[in-house]
Parts: structure tokens; C-alpha cells; sequence
């Protein structure tokens, strides 16, 4: 019983950190891309510094929020998906119960289960209707229960991860007077910062780090490279 216990209490950590490094991974990517390739596309274009920390405020505030309401909206989604198919299992279990009974007999069959052993298994869970729903969702839906709050900490998680990777990209312009040079020490900073998000990123995903690292910084780059030539393109 204790080694049950520890098992769901750390399945049940393992999601919820895993939820929290994806969070993390899109708000801090995007935090970090496109603030990046706005301050980059506004050194082409204008030769105030001061003008490029209040868009870049601006953009991270909206992007933020944007991002955040995102995440909350996806959570939402998730846990709305998840009450309907459980109304929609008590609904099948009380009107629909025959169909429901082969449905449970065929997992267990489908796992090796003898006939006899079938009959028993699926006469003892459709005994207590929760039970018997809470199976059906997790091996005929293949659903988990989503946690309530979910919504709220994903969209915090997101939001705030943008706010850290957006001041990246922005912060060498608070302390110089050139654009230009702002954008050079912006550069070498963001992809840094990049690179190092990336080879993390990929690491912990089991995807070669180096590789990833290389090409979530070329991304970056790709994307304040093309924002700076239209600026100036258009700019000039």
C-alpha cells in the first residue's frame, strides 16, 4: 500500500513538473524571439534607444498577456474536455450499460485476461459507478483528471516566463544612447541566452542538445535578422 502511495505521489510530481517546463519553454522562447527581433527591427529604423525600451516594454507587456491568456484559455479547454467526457461516461454507464460492460470486457481481454477473469473484473468495477467511470476514462479515453488550477498556474508560468526572456533582448538598451550599439550588445547577449535555452531545452527532452541549441539560436537570429533588413529596407 505505502509503495502505491509513493507511486502516485510521484507520477503525480513528474506531471505537474512537467507542465511547469512546458509553460516555461513556450513563454521563455517567444519571450526571447520576438522582443528580440522587434528591438533589432527598430535599431534599423529609428536612432533613439528610448524609443526602443518603451516599444519594447509595450510589446512584452502585450505580449505577456497575451501569451498568459493563451495558456489559461488551453487549460480551460482541457479541463471543459475532460467534465464533458465524464458526463458523457455516467450518462453511457446508466442508460448505455450493456455496451459499456463489452467495452470493459474487451480491455481486459485485450490485455491477456482469460474469459472468466474478463466476466470478474468487469462485474467488480461496475459495481461503484465512479469507479467504473473513472476506469472508462482512463483506459477507453486514455483522459486524466486535469488539475483545477491549472489554467491559472499556466497562464502565470507562461506570462511570466515571456516578461524573463523578453528583458533579454531590451535590457542592453537601457544603458546605452545608440541604437546600433545597443543592438550589438543585444546580439551577443539574446543569443547566448538562446543557445544556453536551447541546449537545456533539448537535454531535457532527449533531443540531441547540441543541435538543438544551434538551431533555437539560428531561429532567433533568422527572425531579428529579417526584422532589421526590412526596417532598413524601408526605413532607408
Amino acid at each position: 500500500m505505502d509503495t502505491h502511495l509513493h507511486h502516485d505521489l510521484h507520477k503525480e510530481e513528474h506531471l505537474k513538473s512537467s507542465d511547469l517546463l512546458r509553460d516555461v519553454v513556450i513563454g521563455m522562447s517567444d519571450g526571447l524571439t520576438v522582443p528580440f527581433a522587434l528591438a533589432a527591427g527598430l535599431s534599423g529604423a529609428v536612432d533613439s534607444t528610448h524609443i526602443i525600451v518603451i516599444a519594447g516594454i509595450a510589446e512584452i507587456a502585450a505580449g505577456s498577456i497575451a501569451m498568459g491568456l493563451g495558456g489559461y484559455l488551453a487549460g480551460k479547454t482541457e479541463q471543459d474536455h475532460f467534465n464533458s467526457e465524464v458526463k458523457r461516461e455516467y450518462y453511457e454507464v446508466e442508460n448505455l450499460r450493456h455496451r459499456e460492460i463489452e467495452e470493459t470486457k474487451e480491455f481486459f481481454k485485450n490485455i491477456g485476461l482469460s474469459e472468466e477473469l474478463q466476466n470478474k473484473a468487469t462485474e467488480e468495477i461496475a459495481t461503484d459507478k465512479k469507479q467504473w467511470v473513472d476506469f472508462m476514462m482512463k483506459y477507453e479515453l486514455g483522459l486524466e483528471r486535469p488539475d483545477p488550477k491549472r489554467a491559472t498556474k499556466s497562464a502565470l508560468n507562461i506570462g511570466l516566463s515571456y516578461v524573463l526572456g523578453g528583458l533579454v533582448p531590451l535590457s542592453p538598451y537601457f544603458f546605452v544612447d545608440s541604437p546600433t550599439e545597443g543592438l550589438k550588445i543585444s546580439v551577443i547577449v539574446t543569443l547566448l541566452c538562446l543557445f544556453v535555452f536551447g541546449w537545456f531545452k533539448s537535454k531535457i527532452t532527449g533531443v540531441n542538445a547540441w543541435w538543438g541549441a544551434v538551431r533555437v539560436m539560428l531561429i532567433g537570429a533568422a527572425a531579428a535578422g529579417a526584422a532589421f533588413g526590412v526596417a532598413k529596407l524601408f526605413g532607408g
